[in-house]
């Protein structure tokens, strides 16, 4: 018996049909009862695709960094990061990006596909300024697909709930990370020490 499934039929015949809401709450535009799930998140995780393979990039700041610009588009300012730029370099290979937006406590999560170009126009990245900083970019997306995700996701893994959050020193710190994976050349235990301040002064 093959347990390996190779072909649509065989999923459609494991899977069964979707249920007529998981069909019909897919739009092709920003309809105005999605526009609060994306005014409201602070986090986003984009999805993109280019020829060394697949990437996704978690994106934050406070609610609403993610502007929209019309039913159709959403711009998406590119903040300090690690400069890999691996979402970027996808997006010139591959334009299609998907999106998964998270609001803390809420079960229900909202996913736009879409087509990205970068922008560096100054007015446009002048928008997205702030703390006398700017965007290194923005991200026009023109918008293909939206609909939400129920809960189950969330409620399975109990993300929002506060009683299954771990402390970070139960976790591999990141310079402990950096001097394992160097075999000891990374000084992992100075750049624990500057990290904190690190991440207060490069914020934005």
């Amino acid at each position: 018996m093959n347990k390996i499934v190779t072909d649509i039929a065989k999923l459609e015949e494991i899977y069964g049909k979707p249920a007529p809401a998981s069909v019909f709450k897919e739009v092709n535009y920003i309809h105005p009862v999605y526009r609060p799930f994306i005014e409201s998140s602070p986090f986003v995780a984009l999805a993109t695709v280019g020829p060394e393979g697949m990437d996704v990039s978690p994106r934050g700041d406070q609610a609403g960094f993610l502007h929209i610009e019309d039913e159709k588009t959403l711009l998406l300012p590119d903040r300090k990061g690690n400069n890999r730029i691996d979402s970027l370099r996808n997006i010139l290979h591959d334009n299609r990006v998907a999106l998964l937006f998270l609001i803390p406590g809420i079960g229900e999560t909202l996913r736009v596909n879409g087509r990205a170009e970068i922008i560096i126009d100054p007015e446009i990245r002048e928008r997205f300024a702030y703390r006398n900083a700017l965007p290194y970019s923005v991200l026009r997306i023109t918008v293909d697909a939206v609909f939400f995700q129920c809960s189950r996701a969330i409620l399975r893994s109990k993300l929002w709930d506060i009683s299954t959050q771990l402390e970070r020193s139960n976790l591999p710190s990141v310079g402990n990370i950096l001097k394992e994976i160097s075999k000891g050349d990374f000084d992992g235990a100075d750049y624990d020490a500057k990290l904190p301040q690190r991440l207060k002064d490069n914020l934005y």
